[in-house]
C-alpha cells in the first residue's frame, strides 16, 4: 500500500513536531546526565509525553558522567533489557531494576 503525498503544509508541521520532540530529548538527558532529574522523574515525563517515552534506555544511560555505549548496553543486558527498548515500553519489572541500579551513580 502507497503512502499519500503530504503537502507542504502538512511537512512542514511535521518537521516542526519531529523537531521540537528531538530537541526535548535532547534537553532531558541533559538534565538526567547533570543530576537535576532523577530517573523516577524522567519515567514520570515518559508517561506524560510521547516525545520523552520514545527515547531508548541506552541513550539516556549514555548521558550519565562515565556511561559510554559499551556500558550503556552491558547494563542493559545484566537487567535484562533489549537494547532496543525505549521509556515507555518498560515494564514493571524492568522500571524497578534500572531504578535500584541507578541509585549506585547518585
Amino acid at each position: 500500500m502507497a503512502l499519500r503525498e503530504l503537502g507542504q503544509q502538512e511537512r512542514d508541521s511535521a518537521r516542526e513536531k519531529a523537531l521540537a520532540a528531538r530537541g526535548a530529548r535532547a534537553q532531558m538527558k541533559r538534565e538526567f546526565g547533570d543530576g537535576r532529574v532523577s530517573f523516577a522523574q524522567v519515567l514520570q515525563r515518559a508517561d506524560a509525553e510521547e516525545a520523552i517515552a520514545r527515547l531508548k534506555c541506552t541513550e539516556l544511560l549514555e548521558a550519565l558522567p562515565g556511561v559510554g555505549r559499551v556500558t550503556a548496553v552491558k547494563i542493559c543486558e545484566q537487567l535484562g533489557i533489549s537494547v532496543n527498548r525505549r521509556l515507555g515500553g518498560l515494564g514493571v519489572k524492568q522500571r524497578a531494576a534500572l531504578t535500584e541500579h541507578l541509585k549506585s551513580y547518585a
